[in-house]
């Protein structure tokens, strides 16, 4: 009843401040060294090897890189390369954590794209060679139906007494965030643009998801983040679609160049509300995360029978929606509907789907990894995935339940904690 209350009260405030059109991504169509809307028919990703290179993570890795020795070396290779195959050299990016110099290039069309991919698997020079391929942010409509759904059923302001994220640094790789929003005014957000050369863009998907993880809490606006006092890193790496009634699309190339970012930051936790098709750079960077020891959260996409990459990858932890039906093996369940959220703008609104979910086991996440710093990603993933047996079949997922796996992680109860340790005890495979 009182979830009610508050979503009625909620959607009064949204219409009184007319911010009811929270969904559609806002924001004029971006422009980058790949055009604003990227022919990603047309192209593809060309990977050289490098010598492994002395890094630090507080160097300017990227200038340090574009001009080490035989930089230029390997861009006459690349120039070379796309001449012979009657390509055009777009752009390129260091990924100096897998010893690789990244370069984009443009066949005449998908089917010279294919073949050209074929012929660069046989050449020594080339690492690697795939197309260039698309991924989209997992948003559904605006059910006005809930408020704040983990407040209640994770007994969000009990856990806030033991843990609230800090000293956890948590990336959210989205579109641009509206960091000048009060729920997030003062959070001191590192900001990095991979889309394009222009300003850090205040989008609305980034801010939903953003604020979902990381907003003020007990300021007396807005909403809590899961984890309000977790270090945020927002790397724009989508776009709005230009033209789309609110569709975000990403490429391998702007989100590989946040996972190389990602992988030199020290981040304990990396939020990925999206998912496209497998793509072999960007498991290599997840590789390179998850042995860092990050925790790497993905929505899940109800539409694939795997649940989509990157969720589908092997120790990531794959979200699912409550709502959503027939979920992966190995897939946890967390509230996706309904769910209020900072908008672009400074405004709230109720959002659906995956990527909200996500973001709340994001957050959840780094709770844990505060209370319990010497955690392995796999120990928090399996703190969060409760084997519920039936019989001698497993059935569907339950819903995360957040206070036994605070048990399971630490040993001591934070919350509800005769369900709790009613939980922790269960038999597990």
């Amino acid at each position: 009843m009182m979830r009610v209350l508050l979503a009625r009260l909620l959607t009064c405030l949204v219409v009184a401040t007319g911010a009811m059109a929270a969904l559609p991504l806002r924001g004029e169509p971006v422009g980058s060294q790949i055009e604003q809307e990227p022919p990603t028919d047309r192209q593809l990703l060309v990977m050289l090897r490098v010598p492994p290179p002395h890094l630090r993570p507080d160097a300017d890795y990227v200038g340090n890189y574009r001009s080490a020795p035989g930089r230029e070396a390997r861009r006459r290779i690349a120039r070379q390369i796309a001449q012979a195959h009657g390509l055009r050299l777009l752009d390129d990016w260091p990924m100096p954590a897998l010893g690789l110099d990244c370069f984009v290039m443009e066949a005449g069309n998908r089917a010279a794209r294919e073949r050209v991919v074929q012929q660069l698997a046989e050449d020594r020079r080339v690492e690697l060679a795939q197309p260039m391929q698309v991924f989209h942010a997992l948003a559904d409509g605006d059910p006005l139906s809930a408020a704040q759904p983990a407040v209640t059923d994770w007994h969000l302001r009990e856990l806030h007494a033991l843990a609230t994220g800090r000293n956890v640094t948590v990336a959210a790789v989205d579109t641009g965030v509206d960091v000048g929003h009060p729920d997030l005014q003062g959070r001191r957000i590192v900001t990095r643009n991979f889309v394009d050369s222009g300003a850090f863009a205040a989008e609305a998907h980034g801010t939903e998801v953003v604020g979902i993880i990381g907003a003020r809490g007990n300021d007396g606006v807005g909403i809590t983040g899961v984890a309000p006092q977790a270090r945020l890193l927002a790397l724009r790496s989508c776009w709005p679609s230009p033209g789309s009634s609110g569709e975000v699309v990403c490429s391998s190339f702007t989100l590989a160049k946040a996972l190389q970012f990602v992988l030199l930051s020290h981040v304990q936790v990396l939020n990925l509300s999206l998912t496209g098709p497998r793509d072999p750079l960007l498991a290599r960077l997840l590789d390179a995360a998850l042995g860092q020891g990050v925790s790497v959260v993905a929505a899940v996409d109800s539409r694939s029978p795997d649940g989509g990459f990157p969720s589908s990858h092997h120790d990531v932890i794959a979200v699912a929606g409550e709502e959503g039906r027939h979920p992966p093996p190995g897939a946890v369940l967390a509230p996706d509907r309904g769910i209020p959220a900072t908008t672009a703008g400074g405004g709230w609104d109720l959002v659906s789907g995956s990527s909200y979910a996500a973001a709340q086991v994001s957050g959840l996440v780094a709770l844990l990894r505060e209370l319990a710093p010497g955690a392995t990603p796999a120990q928090l993933r399996a703190a969060l995935s409760p084997a519920v047996e039936l019989g001698l079949a497993p059935r569907r997922p339950e819903l995360i339940d957040a206070c036994a796996a605070v048990v399971r992680v630490t040993q001591r109860c934070a919350c509800d904690c005769t369900a709790a340790a009613a939980t922790s005890s269960r038999p597990r495979r």
